[in-house]
């Protein structure tokens, strides 16, 4: 049975649930305003002020889980009922303060009159405070705290801001849609929004009409998700939703391998830094915060798009859904050279939504055979699988090339390689950059937040029937799947 680990994560379940199950009845439009009922159904509020107040904040919810704004392609949006205001003002000296003899935090502070005495306490005149966060460091007594909300604190890209009514506010230009910060506000006032009606309405379509084959592309982080079943079931319950077929994205995963290893190649004595193009957040964040490094991203598509570009070569009718954990995929089906390739995504919450709609018991299924690609394929999920799979074909092809890796893990660790690549201080040649921490297996729509296991993704991957990357592509004709794109944010 799934365990949710929070409040906010199961509200947002119930709704895309009620969502899912009334697009099936075929009475959304009719009934959305009464899914509130459902889901807070009173009289006493979980945590609000009163239950009106949530009620107010389902329905905002209810909106982005039916798409939101059609023709806004912002993937995240901020829930303005939901905001709870939380106080702006960064640096606060608390009574811990015992106005010691060193001044040590007026010392520190770079601007002056930021910090003064008055008697025998300090003060911080929040109107010249720059938030440099020098005091708090310099205090002996750890007096000084520091309340940065919790999205913008997540935010690695300075993206979330404050509006003049307190609300939380995102600068769409900076956003590279990585979704910590849906996972870091503690009272879900950030969501990302849904196509769960819009896949639901396809896959109704394509029973009758037969115009269409809607397959599901499966990232290979679900390794590390469904806990309670078997892979091979949750395949089958995908089938019984009505997908045509399901295809591992591993094989992608293969593709890219082979070919960025073809690249790096071809490219590294030019550019002498290589960074890995597979994770979308990462490709924005270098795009937003390190433009010279711009030039240096691999030219390669993601797993995602390589996938969906082979199962329409090879059936025209094909219509696709990827499936993972990852909310900025849903932001890179929208780039310009890439619309219409990858035709709707799904996250793990919003497939579990939908299964459960649909009242199909995953732990009754049979186990459908689920077997597309190698075991490097598969380890993409994990921070570290990308270099891996690349040092394979460089073995296996007997490539005369000098491969330096640096995995990084979390978008921490990516800055710090990036930092240094933009002054010429890295000592590797090739950057793998993951946003979030473990690789996919920790992306913000995962159906539970903290961390896990990459033993299952080596687990997952040794249960591949091929075992080399070559093996998985030996009845495809790579040449005939263009896997080179022009970078664009």
């Amino acid at each position: 049975m799934r365990k949710y680990v929070s409040e906010v994560q199961l509200i947002k379940y119930q709704v895309l649930r009620e969502v899912a199950r009334l697009t099936y009845e075929g009475t959304l439009e009719k009934e959305k305003n009464n899914i509130a009922l459902l889901v807070d159904p009173g009289p006493d509020p979980r945590i609000r002020c009163c239950i009106y107040k949530e009620r107010a904040i389902t329905n905002e919810r209810v909106k982005l889980a039916m798409g939101g704004d059609k023709n806004n392609h912002s993937v995240i949006e901020v829930l303005p009922t939901a905001c709870d205001e939380c106080p702006i003002d960064r640096f606060v000296v608390s009574d811990s303060c015992r106005g010691c003899l060193a001044h040590k935090c007026i010392d520190v502070c770079p601007v002056k009159g930021a910090i003064y005495f008055i008697g025998r306490g300090v003060y911080i005149n929040q109107k010249k405070c720059i938030e440099c966060g020098r005091c708090k460091e310099a205090c002996p007594f750890n007096a000084i705290t520091d309340r940065m909300r919790p999205c913008k604190r997540a935010c690695p890209t300075d993206a979330l801001t404050v509006d003049q009514n307190r609300k939380a506010k995102i600068d769409y230009d900076k956003c590279i849609q990585c979704g910590l910060c849906i996972v870091g506000c503690p009272f879900g006032a950030i969501m990302d929004r849904s196509s769960i009606v819009e896949v639901i309405e396809l896959l109704e379509k394509s029973r009758t009409e037969k115009d269409s084959h809607v397959y599901a592309v499966i990232a290979p982080s679900i390794a590390s998700q469904f806990d309670h079943v078997k892979i091979g079931q949750v395949v089958k319950g995908i089938k019984l939703i009505g997908f045509h077929d399901v295809v591992e994205a591993a094989l992608g995963a293969d593709f890219v391998a082979y070919k960025e290893t073809l690249e790096f190649e071809e490219v590294i004595r030019n550019k002498k830094v290589l960074t890995s193009s597979c994770c979308p957040a990462f490709v924005s964040l270098i795009h937003v915060k390190y433009p010279a490094l711009a030039e240096k991203i691999s030219s390669s598509v993601s797993p995602m798009i390589a996938v969906s570009k082979l199962i329409k070569h090879l059936d025209k009718k094909a219509r696709i859904v990827f499936v993972g954990p990852c909310v900025a995929k849903k932001g890179e089906i929208f780039q310009k050279d890439l619309i219409g390739i990858t035709d709707y995504v799904l996250t793990f919450e919003e497939l579990s939504a939908i299964i459960d709609a649909k009242k199909i018991k995953i732990e009754e299924c049979e186990e459908e055979l689920f077997d597309n690609a190698s075991y490097f394929g598969r380890i993409f999920a994990r921070t570290g699988g990308l270099s891996e799979a690349i040092k394979h074909v460089i073995e296996s092809e007997k490539i005369d090339v000098d491969f330096k890796p640096i995995s990084c893990d979390g978008v921490e660790e990516c800055e710090k390689a990036l930092k240094k690549a933009r002054v010429n201080r890295l000592d590797e040649n090739f950057i793998e950059g993951m946003v979030c921490r473990g690789g996919c297996i920790g992306g913000a729509a995962s159906l539970y937040y903290g961390p896990k296991d990459k033993k299952k993704v080596d687990e997952y991957g040794k249960l591949a029937l091929e075992k080399g990357i070559k093996d998985s592509l030996r009845i495809f004709d790579i040449n005939e799947i263009d896997l080179h794109r022009k970078i664009s944010k």
